[in-house]
């Protein structure tokens, strides 16, 4: 049986149990609701498990850990894997390290409560509670941490949502820790949900999990990535599964899920705020991937290593609330696509965005609207070597986070930041801040480097401030003779090699928003350039055909790997003995160097070199970039001549295929004139 027709079953049962009339049944507390809606919110605690109901869907908790057992909905008694036991079906996680002598270094842990309460029942409304404290008593065996799950469900609402409150107290009995993940995982039944969706370009049926076992699966070179040989479904053989090409960038993860066919039901994770994830709106993130599995990221190191995991020292006081994120199931009536139910799932994010903050969660540690405040004004982008007048920053990114250096906030990662985006004018508006203090950042797509306005920004209850036009200076010493790429801390705009035939998914084939996603691109460099690296001649070679978006060392006839040094070849005119400035912004880099040589590849002591730099592993995870790098180097005009120029760029690094260096944009100055 074909792919088609082994998942896109004609569904030819009556399915309007718990579904209503509606053409899509979303039962939401916002819209018009189904006929069973109008049922008021009713608990029940047994021995073992809580049970929540409000007509449209039931959830049930085990009782005290607080783990998801069972989601019912639209005739599916149970959403989740059934086949798993009940630890393994929806949890809070984390994954933590001690930093003392213990010797506890990345312990993965479902947190499991020892306290269940009550905290909302009304009919509008259930609010539970599943806590598990820590004490001196539990050193080394759990993390350090205050944990406070909560469920929600409201009157009407085709969903249910979960938070939770972390607490680290101030202490000296508090053990020193690090937070290397967290995160709530759904693992859905995989004899019902085959379809999966992260965003319009990337959805699609997925191979099933079995697809990945010895006998069915080639592991390739690394765990995460296995080639299809023997599927359940004949049509994925040849293809690469690798959970890395379905991560999201935090500004776009804000509705991800599975949809099953039979009956029409589709389960989503919406995040209507970014507000309690780390890194910003750059920072990638695994969401829905072969399991099926549905996960919201909140604390994670991909794609940028050891600088986004939180440490916490012996004593140090901490406290944040992650979510809440809302679980939604919507179904569709009979006879229809039941993957519409991915355009009713974006709808519902768009309610659940303008709705935050919300309103009803119980915890005092989630401040509602009226307890947070505004931030207004204007950034403008002054570059004398552009245009004489000031520049709207059109589309820059603007956001306050917690006080720190020129672009901290990529690697901020313990509490909360805040951000918009401008439009043509430059205008901008962050709203529904919490109260506290912060640093306004921004970077503008276009431009080089980071703005920080210098007076630190104090957010009290109802505020609205308004901090009129303010003026970024991007680096600039001189005026443009060349530049390579484009400076929008992505390598998207070089060259991405087609996939080998032997490692493809076809989702990815003439998308051009998604084709660095395919496995194995970086072995294509040293197919492209078996015996001599890259050379780039400025005024004739074009960097969307000839600069490769990544380099890596290459392979050899023997499968160990060299460093590579790419040239960059330019012609100067009128030289002066002065000062002429490079400008390298880096995309990402693993465990690589960048050393410039000028004219002389043989030099024992380069001009510049990063020393080793970055953990982002951006090239082996299939993304476009990591962390952002910047570096301002001096070139004197005694190393430059008339004539003819070559500037080298080396990486010696070569352990590993993955250790590479993304470029974002390279761009040489003329001395100030």
């Amino acid at each position: 049986m074909g792919i088609w027709s082994r998942f896109r079953t004609v569904i030819t049962s009556v399915c309007t149990c718990g579904g209503g009339n509606n053409s899509f049944y979303s039962g939401n507390h916002h819209e018009g609701l189904g006929p069973m809606s109008c049922m008021g919110v009713r608990l029940r605690i047994q021995d073992h498990h809580v049970v929540i109901d409000n007509g449209i869907l039931q959830v049930t908790l085990s009782k005290p850990d607080g783990l998801v057992t069972g989601v019912r909905y639209n005739g599916l008694d149970n959403i989740l894997e059934v086949l798993n036991h009940e630890g393994n079906r929806g949890y809070w996680d984390v994954v933590w390290s001690a930093l003392d002598d213990s010797g506890r270094k990345g312990v993965f842990e479902v947190i499991k409560g020892t306290s269940f309460k009550v905290i909302v029942e009304t009919e509008e409304q259930v609010e539970v509670s599943f806590s598990r404290p820590w004490d001196p008593s539990l050193r080394g065996k759990v993390a350090p941490i205050n944990i406070d799950k909560r469920f929600v469900l409201l009157r009407g609402s085709s969903g249910f949502y979960s938070y939770a409150i972390y607490e680290h107290l101030g202490s000296e009995e508090w053990q020193a820790f690090s937070l290397g993940e967290t995160r709530i995982a759904f693992k859905l039944r995989k004899d019902k949900f085959h379809y999966m969706a992260v965003a319009d370009d990337r959805r699609r049926y997925m191979p099933l999990p079995e697809d990945r076992l010895p006998g069915r699966a080639q592991p390739l070179a690394y765990q995460e990535a296995v080639s299809l040989v023997n599927p359940v479904v004949p049509a994925f053989k040849g293809e690469v599964d690798d959970k890395y090409q379905y991560t999201c960038e935090n500004r776009n993860l804000m509705v991800h899920g599975w949809i099953s066919n039979d009956p029409p039901v589709g389960f989503w994770q919406i995040t209507p705020s970014n507000e309690f994830r780390t890194g910003g709106p750059l920072k990638q993130n695994l969401c829905s991937h072969v399991g099926p599995t549905c996960l919201a990221v909140f604390v994670g190191a991909h794609y940028a290593g050891d600088d986004l995991v939180p440490k916490f020292g012996q004593g140090e006081p901490w406290k944040k609330v992650f979510g809440p994120v809302f679980m939604y199931l919507n179904s569709t009536m009979c006879g229809q696509d039941p993957l519409t139910l991915w355009d009713d799932a974006k709808r519902q994010m768009t309610v659940e965005v303008e709705s935050w903050p919300y309103s009803f969660p119980a915890s005092r540690d989630f401040p509602k609207s009226h307890d947070r405040g505004n931030v207004r004004g204007r950034l403008l982008v002054r570059d004398r070597y552009i245009h004489k007048d000031e520049i709207p920053a059109n589309g820059a990114y603007v956001g306050l986070a917690p006080p720190g250096d020129v672009g901290s906030w990529q690697r901020e990662c313990k509490d909360y930041q805040f951000w918009s985006e401008a439009d043509g004018r430059g205008d901008f508006c962050i709203k529904n801040i919490r109260g506290g203090e912060y640093n306004l950042y921004g970077w503008v797509p276009g431009f080089i480097g980071d703005y920080r306005y210098h007076v630190p920004i104090t957010i009290t209850p109802g505020c609205d401030i308004y901090v009129g036009d303010l003026v970024y200076e991007p680096p600039r010493d001189g005026p443009t003779l060349w530049e390579i790429g484009i400076p929008d801390r992505s390598a998207a705009e070089f060259h991405v090699p087609d996939p080998n035939p032997n490692y493809i998914n076809p989702l990815f084939l003439n998308n051009p928003n998604s084709n660095f996603r395919q496995y194995g691109l970086w072995e294509r460099y040293a197919e492209l350039y078996p015996h001599q690296d890259l050379v780039f001649t400025i005024g004739e070679s074009d960097y969307r055909k000839h600069w490769f978006y990544a380099q890596v060392p290459r392979r050899k006839q023997d499968n160990s790997y060299e460093g590579t040094t790419w040239q960059i070849k330019f012609k100067l005119q009128n030289l002066q003995r002065a000062i002429y400035k490079l400008r390298i912004a880096l995309a990402g880099a693993s465990l690589a160097e960048v050393q410039v040589r000028v004219n002389d590849p043989n030099k024992p002591r380069p001009v510049f070199t990063t020393g080793l730099i970055g953990r982002d592993n951006a090239v082996a995870r299939l993304g476009i970039h990591g962390l952002y790098w910047l570096y301002n180097i001096d070139i004197s005009g005694s190393l430059l001549v008339e004539g003819e120029n070559t500037i080298y760029l080396k990486q010696p690094r070569n352990q590993s295929p993955f250790q590479g260096i993304m470029y974002d944009y390279i761009r040489l100055e003329g001395p100030p004139c």
